[in-house]
């Protein structure tokens, strides 16, 4: 099963808990992101990778008019359902590809993806089409979960995260991040780095997660090096993990 099947498979059967999940539905990244974004009345603006629709709600009362997008038909309904439950009727639902997205050149003055291009196996090709469907000076707003720029940290954190879920593709260094999003012609206005606290049992949860598959990651955590436990904040009781933490970034780039 190649990486998008696997991702279809796993927000199809999940999709009402991306909406309920406390870490998609708010946060200090998805206030940071509606505070820098300048977004206008008369815009235009493609919410990527929708999910729970979280991004396209907060946006959809600033704008003209929101475009969500989802490779996945049952997370799509999910959205639908949240965003006209909380009484905006001028965001649209569209499936379709984040690396070959449905829309001709210059559609929108704004587009937004959170929490979403670790799935993506292809992250310049979907840097690429943001960059081709923003109108000129339009603004891309990206948060996603990045791998430390240490290679054996790096190693660790994208292991953990693909034994629990296999759509996982890779979670990109801040470094590669600015590197893709300048060479596709973007400028970086700004960058902000917060700190996510992952609580374990929540993290595996949403994800249906085996219970071999669960003691298995368990083990791998508890018996890694030292170094690696206290860089990513591994608490641990009576052998079970409670929390760990990671780091996610915002980035307002213009083309």
């Amino acid at each position: 099963m190649d990486i998008k099947a696997r991702v279809q498979e796993q927000f199809g059967k999940n999709a009402e808990k991306y909406v309920s999940s406390p870490i998609h539905a708010k946060g200090k990244d998805l206030e940071q992101m509606a505070k820098i974004s300048n977004a206008g009345a008369n815009d235009r603006l493609l919410d990527i990778a929708t999910g729970g629709g979280h991004t396209a709600n907060l946006f959809a009362p600033l704008v003209k008019e929101v475009t969500a997008l989802d490779l996945t038909s049952e997370i799509l309904e999910a959205a639908k359902t949240f965003i006209e439950g909380n009484g905006y009727q001028n965001v649209s639902f569209i499936k379709g590809d984040a690396e070959n997205l449905p829309f001709p050149k210059e559609s929108f003055e704004a587009v937004t993806c959170r929490i979403a291009p670790h799935h993506f196996p292809d992250l310049q090709a979907f840097i690429s089409e943001s960059y081709r469907v923003l109108a000129q000076g339009g603004t891309l707003l990206i948060i996603d979960n990045t791998a430390p720029e240490k290679q054996e940290y790096d190693e660790f954190y994208n292991d953990i995260e693909k034994r629990r879920d296999h759509s996982h593709f890779r979670a990109w260094k801040k470094s590669e991040w600015l590197k893709f999003l300048e060479e596709a012609g973007f400028k970086i206005e700004q960058m902000h780095v917060f700190k996510k606290t992952f609580s374990f049992d929540s993290w595996c949860s949403r994800m249906q997660m085996k219970m071999e598959e669960k003691e298995q990651l368990i083990r791998k955590m508890l018996e890694s090096p030292s170094h690696l436990k206290k860089y990513f904040g591994v608490r641990e009781q009576s052998g079970k993990i409670q929390e760990f933490s990671g780091e996610a970034v915002l980035i307002k780039a213009i083309k």
